[in-house]
């Protein structure tokens, strides 16, 4: 039998309430604490989703029984708020991006070795239904073997509808660092790392107008590209195409694909844990609708961390590693380096394909 591992939660906002939601229906974890600099966030989450105890960022810290910190703070506060977990004796799993800065990130993936210690990250959408389906079928030989990709995040930016979107704009914010995790950790576990890579961007309004709340009119200032274009070339072999951009009106672009010698694979939307998963093949000649695996296929933010407490009484690794949260982050600097300088860029870092899921996962 199991036991229950206790978590807390740094940072009441927007997606914490999907967290605390979803982490009730493993019965691994247990939701003892939530925190936020602004207490009456966190106490008006703990009523909501009846966690015994709200306090500040500092006192859960300080929390003897809590083993994982679940740090959904915003991205600048990313790296703060893991080292302090890190140097409590506490495993992280953080929010996307692992952190803004790949120093910083690289510094917490040190200590938590130093120390024994976990540290995991969004998204974990991978481990849903819709991609791992995907996975099964690349593993199984349904497209022979890939030879390229395609993946699009296309958009006008979240000014119309989030109520706080300047950081959207600023260092560590745009497309590629706020739907970009997403996307590349797709390819990433269903192709493997990348090796080289080479980009272009543009920003192609130096203003954005928030559209809705108690901040509707203000203008932020951009400070960021908002138009990202991507080519990896994968270890593997493959090659492939990634746009994200905040500039986009409306498109009929897929969200990914992935072409192999012997069919093309259309996987699902990388933000969602279904579906629908689609086959071409040429004995065929026509789409086909793949019935997903029997797993999570609803919103289950909190999956990750299910993960990681699973595998620390197990001993085994965490799929949504460190690891693989530091590679898709040197690979969005990477593409924004590269199409600063012009260059076809190697990448110095790589991470082993996560473990697929298992049935009775």
């Amino acid at each position: 039998m199991q036991q229950k591992t206790k978590i807390g939660i740094v940072g009441c906002g927007n997606i914490s309430g999907t967290y605390l939601k979803v982490a009730k229906t493993f019965d691994i974890l247990e939701v003892v604490a939530c925190a936020d600099v602004i207490a009456e966030l966190a106490q008006a989450k703990a009523a909501e989703y009846g966690v015994p105890r709200a306090c500040s960022p500092a006192e859960l810290l300080a929390d003897p029984e809590i083993e994982i910190v679940v740090n959904l703070t915003p991205p600048a506060a990313h790296a703060d708020i893991a080292m302090q977990a890190l140097q409590a004796g506490k495993s992280i799993y953080n929010e996307k991006p692992l952190a803004i800065e790949r120093e910083d990130a690289r510094r917490m993936l040190r200590l938590a070795e130093d120390r024994h210690l976990r540290v995991g990250c969004a998204p974990d959408t991978f481990m849903g239904a819709g991609l791992q389906t995907c996975r099964r079928l690349i593993d199984d030989g349904a497209i022979g073997r890939p030879i390229a990709a395609t993946a699009f995040m296309l958009g006008r930016g979240p000014e119309p509808w989030h109520p706080n979107p300047e950081f959207f704009y600023q260092r560590g914010g745009g497309p590629m660092f706020d739907m970009g995790p997403y996307y590349l950790t797709a390819l990433v576990t269903l192709l493997g790392p990348v090796k080289r890579v080479t980009g272009a961007t543009q920003m192609s309004f130096p203003e954005r107008v928030i559209g809705s709340g108690p901040k509707k009119g203000n203008k932020i200032a951009v400070e960021i590209p908002t138009h990202i274009v991507g080519v990896l070339e994968f270890a593997a072999g493959a090659v492939g195409t990634l746009i994200t951009s905040f500039d986009v009106w409306a498109h009929q672009l897929p969200r990914i694909e992935i072409y192999g010698t012997d069919g093309t694979l259309s996987a699902p939307d990388p933000n969602t844990f279904g579906g629908p998963v689609k086959l071409w093949r040429p004995e065929k000649k026509e789409w086909e609708e793949v019935p997903l695996l029997p797993l999570r296929a609803e919103n289950s933010r909190s999956l990750g961390v299910a993960d990681m407490a699973q595998a620390m009484q197990s001993g085994r690794p965490h799929r949504a590693s460190g690891a693989l949260a530091y590679h898709v982050l040197d690979l969005m600097h990477t593409i924004h380096d590269a199409a600063r300088e012009g260059l076809h860029i190697t990448m110095t870092s790589a991470c082993e394909r996560p473990a697929p899921m298992a049935i009775d996962d």
